[in-house]
């Protein structure tokens, strides 16, 4: 008899365990899923704000290169030139892309001035202010922060 009492008292307290096990269980995603969403959140306005700054970046390095060709310091501007070339080839090879395709298509428009740019600012030639001043221009009506001039089909 002592034995099958035994055994009776053992499985109301395996129950017992497994009933305890169940609600610590849920007790923890009650608390789990709403810090896991946050998380989540958080993580999603992180990456906004980086390809946000990642632009931003692209933007002012086209309005340096412009400015300092402007001033007649080629050398710099070539180099700053060159860099929103190759951040601007990164971000169009980043998938998924931020970019709508009408975008994209005035981007690499923008793309095939490069050698062109690259070379008059290397030769000092005083006419690539002007046309870097212009592609920074397109680059902002591009993005959407400037809006097109009166008159004009963009």
């Amino acid at each position: 008899m002592d034995r099958a009492a035994n055994q009776l008292v053992r499985g109301e307290q395996g129950r017992r365990l497994g009933l305890y096990a169940a609600v610590l269980f849920v007790v923890f995603l009650l608390g789990f899923v709403p810090m896991w969403l946050q998380a989540r959140s958080r993580t999603n306005e992180r990456d906004a704000a980086h390809q946000a700054l990642r632009l931003s970046q692209l933007e002012n390095t086209l309005a340096a290169a412009a400015i300092q060709a402007r001033r007649g310091d080629y050398d710099p501007a070539r180099e700053a030139a060159s860099t929103f070339y190759t951040n601007l080839t990164a971000e169009l090879a980043r998938m998924p892309s931020e970019f709508t395709p009408a975008q994209r298509e005035r981007m690499q428009a923008m793309l095939s001035e490069r050698d062109q740019l690259i070379t008059l600012l290397a030769r000092a030639d005083p006419a690539v202010a002007e046309r870097l001043a212009d592609t920074y221009v397109s680059y902002r009506q591009t993005m959407g922060t400037l809006p097109p001039p009166a008159g004009s089909g963009m």
